[in-house]
């Protein structure tokens, strides 16, 4: 019954959004709600949901929106867009763009949340794609083919760290494996799989990136300081993440890293630093930048809306008990253990859209399976984690901040991100399946 729910649930979504054309904020809203007392849910726990659901996935997304969006517009209006772009396509060529976009992913991706990541990059895709009069996502799918992968299963990152500890898999080994499973999987999910997206259209707003055409007439910055400055976040994160392996706890050194390596304050520095070095160093006074990041902050508007409505369906899904019914469900299915995890974390993540809560709770449910078969526990995590990254759709905010950026339609965003995110899964089990035969 809870499943049929759900299901009727994201019918009436794409019912409200694509049929009526009611606005996606206010047809989230009334999804979530409606689910909500479909499953039995108290209406004041529903109004507590809503308010945790916007609370939580807009507390995190907000100021890395905005920062990113900022330094996103700096870049464009100093130059760097055209430098980079120009550098990219001297050193890689035109027809090799979705290959270095895979390699920038998937380095990028290893220290930076997924969220991050994408905030930070997907502007590249813009400056790359309008310089070079490419399609949108037949550049932008390598890329976050990598950093949908190394988020998913690939330690440091939270959830698969977590996973990996659940299993008490050893993280390295982990690393090592993941990696050999991920490259077949970020290969035939991006560039392969991006060669047939490119008849989509696209239509990104304007106010976020407006990529200039030409810099004639002033000074462009260096190829050095436009990818260090849009790098800078990232080198922030990264030493932030691994700060632990060469500074003591507890001493101040590594306090001040970390707080330094935290995502928001990496863009906001970021973003101070574009202001010099695309600014002011380029001739231009805080003054003269200043309309330049009010219009990038407006652009963010929907975008941030949409998303936390978004997270307002998840949330409603996880409280109102979705993913303890699957768990009971399908704890006694007679699997292999890896195929067993992969299919629970699976179909907890198309019930509710949160990864990182259908990796982590079907890593308790299989836990006692792995231990009485001796299965590999690293084997587990990345079948875990890439069932949990299984066919995104409506209830995940990804799914709206990729539609949101790109300015898809519905259809073209199930065509694209969805079948993107269901071929990382599906590879990757394949992968970790095959592996199996050697190290299992």
């Amino acid at each position: 019954m809870p499943l049929l729910i759900v299901f009727c649930g994201v019918l009436l979504l794409l019912l409200l959004v694509t049929v009526v054309k009611l606005n996606t904020i206010i047809s989230l809203l009334i999804t979530s709600i409606a689910v909500g007392f479909a499953m039995g849910m108290d209406s004041m726990d529903i109004v507590r949901s809503v308010e945790a659901g916007v609370s939580t996935t807009m507390g995190q997304l907000a100021l890395l929106l905005a920062f990113g969006s900022i330094l996103g517009k700096l870049m464009a209006d100093g130059g760097a867009a055209e430098r980079i772009t120009r550098v990219l396509t001297d050193v890689f060529g035109v027809r090799n763009l979705p290959w270095a976009m895979v390699l920038t992913g998937f380095l990028v991706g290893i220290p930076l949340f997924y969220n991050v990541g994408f905030i930070v990059l997907v502007p590249f895709v813009f400056m790359v794609c309008a310089a070079n009069r490419l399609p949108m996502l037949y550049v932008a799918i390598p890329l976050l083919a990598a950093l949908s992968v190394t988020h998913g299963y690939l330690p440091p990152h939270p959830g698969a760290t977590a996973i990996a500890i659940t299993y008490q898999a050893d993280i390295g080994l982990t690393m090592v494996y993941g990696i050999i499973v991920a490259i077949p999987a970020i290969i035939i999910s991006g560039p392969f799989f991006g060669r047939t997206l490119k008849g989509i259209a696209t239509n990104p707003p304007p106010e976020l990136f407006t990529v200039p055409t030409s810099t004639e007439g002033r000074p462009m910055p260096s190829f050095a300081i436009s990818l260090f400055t849009g790098l800078f976040p990232v080198l922030l994160i990264a030493i932030g993440s691994f700060a632990h392996l060469f500074l003591p706890e507890g001493s101040t050194a590594l306090a001040t890293l970390r707080f330094l390596g935290d995502p928001v304050m990496a863009l906001m520095i970021a973003a101070l630093l574009a202001m010099y070095t695309m600014g002011i160093r380029q001739g231009r006074s805080l003054k003269q930048q200043s309309e330049g990041i009010e219009d990038a902050i407006r652009g963010i508007t929907m975008i941030l809306f949409i998303i936390g409505a978004s997270g307002v369906f998840k949330q409603v899904l996880v409280d109102s008990g979705v993913a303890v019914y699957i768990a009971e469900s399908t704890a006694n299915l007679a699997l292999s253990p890896l195929v067993l995890a992969w299919s629970i974390a699976a179909v907890i993540r198309l019930a509710i859209g949160s990864a990182t809560v259908a990796g982590l709770t079907a890593a308790g449910i299989v836990l006692p399976v792995m231990q009485a078969t001796g299965t590999s526990p690293e084997l587990m995590v990345l079948a875990t984690g890439a069932g949990s990254l299984m066919f995104s759709h409506v209830n995940d905010p990804g799914f709206w901040m990729f539609k949101s950026y790109f300015g898809l339609s519905m259809r073209d965003t199930f065509r694209s991100w969805s079948v993107m995110e269901t071929l990382v899964s599906l590879i990757g089990l394949f992968g970790v399946m095959a592996l199996n035969w050697f190290v299992g």
